[in-house]
């Protein structure tokens, strides 16, 4: 691979696009699209909005960042990145996808009359077959070219945890797949040359598909155990927290804790898989039950917490809109879920998070982030996302919070025993 000459078109510069493109640059010459004219401005004016790059490395690489087409220069790569959400009645949402492909598939036109032969890699979750059976013919309607001899396919899925500085895009294992042995391989030697965590050929296209998805449904049925046995200990006032500090004593217990399932893979991915199973006339028991579980514990919650307060309803702070710590990642977030079954429930409720965008949080979800509200006190307090700056505040400051006779509430146990309520 003549990396001097190699070019590479990353499409979607959000979680996955953005840190992809950056170390991508370091070794290529690299072309970072977006269709989001505000993201590509704020992106060259050096600030990153999902905080996954500094501005400095920002300022210092070499990723051309464009909103025209035109712009992206004819290329051997073209790794699209793109969300991959679902729609109101939880099927997949594969349109945005669909609108990359589309998008690609003009800029083939230009990279085969240029010489090359380009493969398109999806990064974008997806289930087994959307690759080759959905967006190649796409590419191939678009630019009247023919896959599988003026171009290729590729898979090699994301596996960017946001917020996670340890398990970044440059020290993972990269699976990779290829629609031929000679694809497969050149696409093996790109991720390679910007990995130190080496990678690993997938049997096929499909294969790597797959292990996408069942990645995260795994996660997801064991979080749904966890939270299953929280509502049963619930029951029995008794701590889900002391019972799994002595599990976890056993050597092969799985340190999975109960909690609020959002973000844009765990709650999302496994209806991929259940769709998938579903068109092949498959009943996905387990996949389905267990984000039956996880989608309703936010009520379950609300539940809990007005059932604490003696079934009297009042103020209520709730601290954390974002679907993990320390991190502004809004999407799917579950607590907006849990605000509103606390309002059903006659709290008056107040957000706040010391990272979410104000604007974002109203656009999506219609709710206000009071930036003043740390400075007065409430019926009910919940630590719903233990952000590092509401744990530096430390547990008598957020009981501080509460009115006289009021409830602190710690979702995840962050507080270590100091909460009158936890899961």
């Amino acid at each position: 691979m003549n990396s001097a000459n190699m070019r590479v078109t990353i499409i979607g510069l959000g979680y996955v696009g953005l840190p992809l493109a950056v170390v991508m640059a370091q070794k290529f010459q690299t072309t970072g699209f977006d269709v989001d004219q505000s993201r590509i401005a704020e992106l060259r004016g050096g600030h990153d909005r999902t905080d996954e790059i500094s501005s400095d490395r920002l300022a210092e690489s070499t990723l051309l960042l464009t909103g025209n087409e035109a712009d992206c220069l004819p290329s051997d790569f073209y790794i699209v990145t793109v969300p991959t959400p679902i729609d109101d009645d939880k099927r997949p949402d594969l349109s945005i996808v669909e609108s990359a492909s589309r998008t690609v598939g003009k800029m083939l036109v230009s990279a085969v009359a240029e010489g090359r032969t380009p493969t398109v890699i999806y990064e974008s979750t997806v289930y087994p077959g959307v690759t080759e059976e959905i967006c190649g013919p796409i590419l191939e309607q678009i630019s009247g070219l023919t896959c599988g001899k003026d171009f290729f396919l590729a898979y090699s899925p994301e596996r960017i945890n946001p917020g996670d500085r340890e398990h970044t895009i440059d020290k993972i294992t990269k699976v990779v797949s290829g629609q031929t042995p000679a694809v497969l391989e050149d696409v093996a030697n790109l991720y390679d040359a910007i990995t130190s965590g080496g990678v690993f050929r997938a049997a096929s296209i499909r294969a790597a598909e797959a292990a996408k998805v069942i990645e995260n449904a795994q996660r997801d049925i064991n979080i749904a155990f966890m939270n299953e046995i929280a509502q049963i200990f619930g029951r029995m006032d008794l701590s889900t927290w002391d019972v799994l500090e002595a599990a976890r004593t056993k050597w092969n217990f799985l340190p999975f804790s109960p909690g609020l399932v959002g973000g844009h893979c765990i709650g999302v991915d496994p209806y991929y898989l259940a769709h998938r199973a579903e068109e092949l006339g498959h009943d996905p028991k387990v996949i389905l039950a267990g984000r039956d579980v996880n989608d309703a514990m936010a009520d379950w919650v609300a539940d809990r917490l007005y059932k604490a307060c003696g079934e009297q309803s009042g103020t209520a702070l709730v601290l954390g809109l974002t679907f993990k710590e320390n991190v502004p990642d809004l999407r799917n977030s579950k607590v907006a879920d849990l605000i509103t079954g606390l309002k059903d429930r006659g709290y008056d409720v107040t957000p706040h998070d010391a990272y979410a965008d104000p604007a974002e949080a109203l656009r999506e979800y219609d709710l206000s982030l009071n930036a003043n509200a740390l400075k007065r006190s409430y019926d009910l307090v919940v630590l719903a996302v233990p952000h590092k700056a509401y744990l530096d505040l430390g547990a008598a400051e957020l009981r501080a919070l509460t009115n006289s006779g009021g409830i602190l509430a710690d979702l995840k146990g962050a507080l270590g025993g100091a909460a009158d309520w936890t899961l």
